[in-house]
């Protein structure tokens, strides 16, 4: 590999520009409002096409896009010596970036543009680059007017059946939002409906193989498509965001545990995490036309199915408008984030506790991300000499600023790896340069990355907003940052990086052909998820972070009979809980075909 002239600095400032890569290592980033998948393909037969994934949405380019604030960039990877920026990241190409629907309203306050398409580009899979079309999936080939993907599967029922006929119905009703829509029965319909199981995917189960525990088929969705985001593990269900539905499943056994909730609009944020007493908060859309927003939340408690306090979420001033927002939660705090401010509740009662506004000469809170701690992404005066981002931490209660960090001009926060403690992705506005860089817990500089690698982490494509934690596959524990590198062909790995030093401490090999994902920390040992093949299962394993022995030990080990849905999803939400392996599509590919599956549960 070739080492580009630009060095990262050693100490201070957001470094010396990197060369920009070429070509993404997961996938696209894919707009999940947009894209709709086309009918089933069949199973690949050896070709020349590159590439091994069902379609994707129209790639776009690696680096900020013009207008708004200044844009989010290539939503993903790090590697400054390396060909690749990130996740879901494309080729620049021979051809500009056009702006998309979303017209900026003001110079750097407007939303993210859409990103060009390619007619005739090849687009990586989500499951990693190219591949032998035996391992993966058929490629793609994306016109100027498709976007896409596909699952395969037919009818899906749960192969469990049975259950509780008759659970009590949500006595917390509101009138925007019902929660007896359907009662459920058997385990196996999207809306809880049952049936007998078409498809037994442990049928050819092979020694050392795992079991596929349950699975459930999605709702009905337009013909264009829905999302279905979110998912969150209780230790009692496994519940899911799908359309204008909410449903919860018995870990176990797969059956529902209460009736869905459902919604006259469809859902358009959702908490990422839910609180500590298991409770989330979804957003719905205030209706259909081009001009609805996203403003109406709902709480709802995971364990029980009830409906807490609901609020309207009104726009803010000029351009600050609640077409999109976005929900996190920090403690008792829930943050709703608008086009340039932030409004926080008591998540527990709903009692607006303060709005993070305009501050200074011109910052605008763009974007806000949560977990143990809470941050505010701002653009500050934008169209001007002094036009940069500023990160703050926010103390949930009171919304008051712990600390400021002023970034550089020319650069964008575009994700955050982690927020505790925080690692920043950057990009430059002239599209050939990007940074990781992590911050200590008073804001100033701890270290920037400096190693040789291409990586990849997993992460969707922000349209409306910045969407800071919008990735999957990079994981960090108090000193290190683990990022999975992107493989063009066989195995990839994961890369552990020094928080103190930005350099790498060690490095381990997927156990199999296809691409390994970290996915969080277990004391000690990260947990990780192998990508399936179209004939493969894929594995959780569990790599040890001490010691001197570094390598991916299974846990589990999925069914070949299930290696097609597995494989299948357009894009995935995925958790590994008390043994268990739970995989959920984040995107309903609608139209009339048969059913398609909306989660799976693996375990012994």
């Amino acid at each position: 590999m070739t080492q580009p002239p630009d060095q990262p600095p050693q100490g201070g400032g957001f470094g010396a520009p990197w060369n920009p890569p070429p070509q993404g290592g997961f996938g696209p980033p894919h707009d999940p409002r947009q894209a709709t998948p086309p009918p089933p393909a069949q199973p690949p037969a050896a070709s020349s096409q590159p590439g091994y994934g069902y379609p994707q949405p129209p790639p776009s380019g690696p680096y900020p896009q013009p207008g708004a604030y200044p844009q989010p960039g290539p939503y993903g990877g790090p590697g400054p010596y390396g060909t690749q920026p990130g996740p879901y990241t494309q080729q620049p190409g021979p051809y500009a970036q056009q702006p998309g629907p979303y017209a900026a309203p003001h110079p750097g306050y407007g939303y993210p543009q859409q990103p060009p398409q390619f007619p005739g580009a090849p687009v990586p899979p989500p499951g990693g680059g190219s591949r032998n079309p035996f391992k993966g999936r058929p490629a793609l080939v994306v016109g100027a007017a498709v976007a896409a993907l596909l699952l395969i599967g037919g009818t899906v029922y749960a192969v469990s059946s049975g259950g509780d006929k008759n659970p009590t119905a949500d006595k917390n009703q509101s009138p925007a939002a019902s929660s007896t829509a359907s009662a459920p029965a058997d385990a196996g319909g999207g809306t809880g409906g049952g049936g007998a199981d078409p498809e037994n995917l442990d049928q050819d189960r092979k020694p050392g193989e795992d079991r596929v525990l349950w699975y459930q088929q999605a709702p009905d969705a337009p013909g264009h498509g829905a999302d279905a985001p979110g998912m969150w593990i209780t230790g009692r269900s496994a519940v899911k965001a799908a359309y204008k539905q909410v449903f919860a499943y018995d870990v176990a056994s797969g059956r529902p545990t209460w009736n869905p909730i459902s919604f006259p609009q469809k859902i358009c944020a959702v908490t990422p995490r839910q609180t500590a007493d298991d409770k989330v908060v979804v957003a719905y859309m205030s209706g259909v036309s081009d001009s609805a927003k996203c403003n109406h939340i709902q709480e709802i408690d995971l364990d029980t199915g009830k409906k807490g306090w609901s609020a309207q979420i009104a726009d803010g001033a000029l351009f600050d408008s609640a077409l999109a927002v976005d929900l996190t939660i920090t403690g008792r705090t829930l943050l709703v984030a608008r086009a340039q401010s932030g409004l926080a509740y008591d998540v527990a009662t709903g009692k607006k506790l303060w709005e993070k506004q305009r501050y200074g000469a011109a910052c605008f809170p763009t974007a806000f991300a949560g977990g143990t701690k809470l941050l505010s992404v701002a653009s500050c005066g934008a169209g001007g000499s002094d036009a940069h981002d500023e990160v703050q931490e926010l103390d949930p209660s009171t919304g008051r600023a712990r600390w400021t960090k002023q970034i550089p001009k020319g650069w964008t926060i575009a994700r955050l790896y982690s927020v505790d403690p925080v690692v920043l992705y950057l990009t430059n506005e002239d599209k050939t340069r990007w940074n990781v860089s992590t911050l200590k817990s008073d804001g100033s500089l701890r270290s920037q990355l400096d190693v040789n690698g291409s990586f990849a982490p997993r992460c969707g494509w922000a349209i409306l907003n910045r969407d800071l934690q919008g990735c999957t596959g990079a994981v960090a524990d108090a000193s290190t940052l683990y990022l999975p590198t992107d493989a063009k062909s066989g195995p990839n790995e994961i890369v552990a990086i020094s928080l103190d030093t930005g350099k790498e401490k060690w490095r381990v090999k997927s156990p199999a052909d296809e691409s390994m994902l970290p996915l969080k920390m277990d004391g000690t040992h990260l947990i990780a998820y192998v990508e399936a093949s179209y004939d493969t299962g894929g594995q959780v394993v569990s790599i040890a972070t001490t010691g001197g022995s570094h390598t991916a030990a299974k846990l589990l080990q999925n069914p070949a009979g299930a290696a097609q849905v597995e494989s299948g999803f357009f894009s995935k939400a995925i958790a590994y809980v008390d043994g268990r392996l739970y995989l959920s599509t984040t995107r309903l590919t609608g139209g009339t075909r048969s059913k398609e599956k909306l989660m799976l549960a693996y375990g012994r």
